[in-house]
């Protein structure tokens, strides 16, 4: 197979910085709308929303983010005596609805760079075109 068009390292680039992993444009989510995406990139016509279930990847990165960024520090901190057990729930209680919120936008743009960063043929741009008479599979 010829060198990918759009490298991996791209990918992973344009996956951290919530850009088309095909084309790089910024255009992910609906103008004016903190959290919808769009269903396909309006430069290049990629498909972001891949399958249903597909955003749950993105979950999974959101709530690793949480808990391990966020939760197990706090929790290490009160029981080293840092903050009161009272704080110690009112901050995890805003931290486990305000972290997922800031986060939303950059796990789906994460989620679909490390989907791409391993199926890096699955990009529209990696792929070769058909020859007359081959199918897909061939």
């Amino acid at each position: 197979m010829d060198s990918p068009k759009v490298s991996r390292r791209q990918i992973l680039i344009r996956g951290l910085t919530n850009r088309c992993p095909n084309c790089g444009a910024k255009t992910l989510f609906k103008k004016g709308s903190l959290f919808e995406l769009n269903k396909s990139c309006s430069h290049c016509g990629v498909r972001l929303e891949r399958e249903e279930g597909f955003f749950l990847g993105a979950l999974t990165l959101s709530y690793a983010v949480t808990l391990f960024g966020y939760m197990l520090p706090l929790a290490i901190l009160s029981f080293r005596g840092v903050f009161s057990w009272t704080a110690t729930l009112i901050l995890a209680g805003i931290g486990a609805i305000g972290i997922p919120v800031l986060l939303y936008r950059p796990s789906r743009s994460w989620w679909l760079g490390f989907y791409y960063f391993f199926l890096p043929t699955h990009l529209p741009a990696n792929q070769r075109p058909l020859n007359e008479g081959e199918d897909e599979h061939t």
